[in-house]
């Protein structure tokens, strides 16, 4: 006879223990403090798995810029290299000579003139990039100010009111002035006449975006250098530019090789871009070019000795992942300037698909269309809007039931009164999967018909997530 065994005798070692069936299981596992105990590496690893699934779907994520897919071959270089520092330079050589391979390439993808020698170097995300651009404005013309004996204590730089939230930080972390062009009418983005009437002796720069975050417009780089040089001619006034390509750094060179935005403009002396972006990296790697190693003060460059050789290091972070860059120098590789075409087409042909179907539903009127980078926004007709039980707060929040994230947002300051929805199209979005968003959407509107005792959402505050 066989004698009756349970569970709860079973060794908290034993190695035919089911996982969930497991003491440890039991309970609820503490998530404010460290436990006293820890637990085996199947158990914990469930454990947070399925608390992350209850994280939205991020190939179904069309809020983000940033890359959710690449090749196997691409994540597992990233395995293999990110216990490599960055920062240690002379440990991880080839780390370091890759890095200055992507700065070259990038450089050259952006025309940097002969006879100039750009430098560069890798960040964290655009963000970073652009703090360190920033900084070099400022310190260059601070260094012009005090050579020509002039005061430096007040400073300004020039924007559109679009910008992304990274400048706005930049201009509060280092004490300058933002001085922005409001959105007006039907432009929600810089323009070039209104930008050089806020320009004076104390602006160090103005920015220009490749790729607006709100409707994925490019600023005209070239008719702002040209109002800049007849600035100069009347005043004397030597503005620079900066070019916040974060988006279309990776998409202009390819989709638009004749558009001149980048070092072919003489006023752009430095441009940042997002490589997990449409450089199509995981998350997050960023990149800054200056075309010439005089628009990077030296005296902003740190020399670290205690890795084990000299290291020059302009950052304002230190240790972080080499797996980024690794990952960018193989799609470098990878696609070259062909694929790297081909994707961004593809990108671009299914967002142009997507816009002129969602502006066939009726309902909706287009703010952009997706033919500069592949991003679009559209609003509800201004009849529409007036007349029905729903707004585009509303729509986003039923996509979501699909696993669809399409944010929905107000324009920019002075123009708050619009309410778009926007897609970002990016690699591992398919002309499949645009054609099931349709039809969620047009389900969704189908809804709000059959329900007017529906309310209408007025801000987005309204949801919590």
């Amino acid at each position: 006879m066989f004698a009756k065994k349970s569970s709860k005798y079973l060794k908290k070692d034993s190695l035919i223990q089911p996982t969930y069936g497991s003491r440890i299981m039991r309970g609820e596992i503490p998530k404010y403090q460290i436990a006293s105990e820890g637990l085996p590496p199947s158990v914990a690893y469930n454990i947070i798995h399925d608390e992350l699934a209850l994280d939205g779907n991020s190939r179904l994520n069309l809020a983000t810029f940033v890359t959710t897919w690449m090749e196997p071959e691409a994540r597992q270089l990233m395995m293999d290299t990110f216990d490599k520092n960055m920062i240690d330079k002379d440990e991880y050589p080839q780390t370091a000579e890759i890095e200055m391979r992507c700065v070259n390439i990038l450089s050259r993808l952006w025309n940097s003139p002969e006879g100039e020698e750009a430098v560069g170097c890798s960040t964290i995300g655009s963000s970073e990039a652009a703090m360190l651009a920033g900084m070099a404005l400022k310190r260059n013309w601070k260094k012009r100010r005090e050579a020509a004996g002039r005061p430096v204590d007040k400073l300004n730089f020039v924007m559109g009111r679009n910008v992304q939230v990274c400048w706005e930080k930049f201009c509060n972390y280092w004490e300058v002035e933002p001085r922005f062009v409001m959105a007006e009418g039907d432009s929600f983005s810089l323009r070039p006449e209104d930008a050089v009437k806020l320009c004076d002796e104390n602006t160090i720069g103005v920015l220009a975006i490749m790729g607006s975050t709100f409707d994925g417009s490019y600023e005209p780089v070239k008719q702002l250098d040209d109002a800049l040089n007849h600035l100069a001619a009347e005043s004397g006034l030597d503005i620079p530019i900066h070019v916040d390509a974060a988006s279309g750094g990776f998409i202009a060179p390819f989709l638009q090789p004749d558009l001149e935005w980048d070092f072919r403009v003489p006023r752009v002396k430095s441009i940042n871009v997002s490589g997990h972006k449409y450089g199509l990296v995981y998350p997050g790697v960023g990149w800054a070019i200056w075309r010439d190693k005089k628009e990077l003060p030296e005296e902003l460059i740190f020399h670290c000795y205690y890795l084990g050789g000299d290291l020059p290091n302009f950052a304002l972070n230190f240790s972080r992942p080499g797996n980024q860059v690794i990952a960018q120098y193989y799609n470098f590789l990878r696609l070259g300037r062909e694929g790297y075409t081909a994707i961004q087409e593809t990108c671009r042909d299914i967002a142009l698909f997507l816009s002129a179907n969602i502006e066939e539903m009726g309902p909706f009127e287009l703010i952009s269309r997706g033919d500069t980078i592949p991003v679009f926004a559209w609003k509800l007709k201004d009849e529409i809007a007036a007349s029905t039980n729903y707004t585009l707060f509303d729509l986003a929040e039923r996509l979501r039931y699909n696993g669809w994230l399409v944010p929905a947002y107000r324009m920019p300051e002075n123009r708050k009164d619009i309410i778009v929805q926007r897609v970002v199209v990016k690699e591992g979005f398919s002309h499949d999967m645009a054609g099931a968003l349709l039809g969620d959407i047009k389900k969704h509107i189908q809804w709000f018909s059959k329900h007017p005792g529906f309310t209408k959402t007025i801000d987005a505050k309204q949801f919590s997530h």
